[in-house]
């Protein structure tokens, strides 16, 4: 699959890293976030805010800066390796303690939920999914957007996000890992906007970056590829 689209609005949230003027400084020079900021996700309802940790408020808080309130049927694809795992990591440390676990917590673990958490607090009626692949989340996040702009979309929301893994999985941990979120409102081609393309394929070996903030310094830096595997990998257009 190759695919053209521009990116109409973006917004990227980590550590130490506040605005788009200092994460388009940091694409010039990335070095990987680290500390334990969250995001404030000030627009979200206290009763609703106090059930989403850190990674949910990373996810969320780009996903609000790049929805307007009137669009609430816009589509949207959140995408995460590994979800909320700190979360699942104590369920399961409850388990083998023969605690027993909270309907909400479980609930609250699941691969769609941050994206629930989303839609209900900000009332939104669209369709909303939820993909994991491996290394290649933001590649596949970006294939279902596509999919719903050639269904008729006239933009789709992709929200990217992860967090470092609990310390129990270090033994299985293939690339950089560090709370971070970002969101692309993405459209059909348009001039004026940045024009990107996407070859479906294995994303090349993890370098200081975990590979989803790779994309977003790829974007931000203005680079003309981020080669993959197998001919894969991203082109941006003049």
């Amino acid at each position: 699959m190759d695919a053209t689209f521009s990116v109409e609005a973006w917004s990227a949230y980590a550590a130490g890293l506040d605005d788009q003027a200092a994460w388009c400084e940091w694409a010039r020079a990335p070095w990987l976030p680290s500390g334990d900021a969250m995001p404030a996700l000030a627009e979200m309802a206290p009763m609703q805010r106090r059930r989403v940790e850190r990674l949910g408020r990373a996810a969320l808080q780009v996903a609000w800066h790049c929805q307007q309130d009137d669009e609430g049927d816009l589509p949207l694809v959140f995408a995460s390796r590994h979800g909320d795992l700190d979360r699942t990591h104590r369920m399961l440390a409850e388990l083998a303690r023969d605690e027993p676990l909270s309907p909400t917590q479980f609930g609250l673990s699941t691969h769609n939920a941050i994206a629930a958490q989303y839609s209900i607090g900000r009332m939104l009626h669209g369709n909303y999914l939820a993909v994991s692949a491996i290394r290649a989340t933001p590649e596949a996040a970006v294939i279902e957007a596509l999919g719903l702009l050639a269904d008729g979309a006239p933009a789709v929301l992709v929200v990217v996000y992860d967090d470092a893994v609990p310390v129990d999985y270090d033994a299985f941990v293939d690339e950089p890992d560090t709370l971070h979120a970002w969101a692309w409102r993405i459209v059909a081609p348009r001039q004026g906007l940045p024009r990107l393309s996407l070859r479906a394929g294995e994303p090349a070996a993890s370098g200081a970056l975990p590979h989803s903030l790779e994309v977003l310094r790829f974007f931000l830096a203005g680079d003309a590829s981020l080669p993959g595997l197998d001919g894969g990998g991203w082109t941006r257009h003049a």
